[in-house]
């Protein structure tokens, strides 16, 4: 066995562990993307703790396994990297959202989402959904609400004599 085709087989292992790791990923097209671009949204990645990886298509579809949707093989054609999402995957996806708008040279192929496939045409709905803690906030607040309105309408009587006390007796 020569040293190319061990590389090759570490790199399938590699993207294989990373597959079965993530439960979500986004393939993206980086095709005409200049180099200070590509370390740049490198660096945003990073520092958010998403992994990104230029990958071969020929050795990703030789990483992907039986349980990974059948319509991901279709969308390793041209340039492909795949961003990796392990926690917050939303947070991942309107990064490459606002990444591809600000510089109009990445564009999403396909993904996984919480082991879902994402077609092309769902990705901007699902960069718009609100992060999961805002919406915990927001059923909070909701919850909290008709509480504090009670509460707010039980005490309105013992104000409303407080004052009227208050009145009489600054009267004698």
């Amino acid at each position: 066995m020569n040293v190319n085709r061990e590389k090759k087989e570490d790199l399938v292992k590699e993207i294989s562990a990373n597959f079965a790791k993530h439960d979500s990923f986004y393939l993206l097209d980086f095709i005409n993307m200049p180099v200070a671009q590509t370390m740049e949204l490198r660096r945003q990645l990073h520092e958010n703790s998403f992994p990104i990886r230029v990958v071969k298509n020929r050795l990703a579809l030789r990483a992907l396994t039986d349980d990974l949707p059948e319509n991901l093989k279709e969308h390793f054609r041209g340039p492909t990297a795949i961003a990796f999402a392990s926690e917050n995957p939303l947070q991942l996806a309107r990064m490459i959202r606002d990444f591809s708008k600000q510089h109009k040279v990445l564009k999403y192929k396909a993904g996984l989402l919480e082991g879902q496939f994402l077609p092309e045409s769902q990705f901007d709905d699902v960069a718009s959904l609100t992060s999961r803690e805002d919406l915990i906030a927001k059923l909070g607040f909701l919850m909290a609400h008709p509480l504090m309105k009670l509460l707010r309408t039980w005490q309105a009587p013992m104000e409303s004599l407080g004052r009227l006390l208050s009145q009489f007796k600054s009267k004698k």
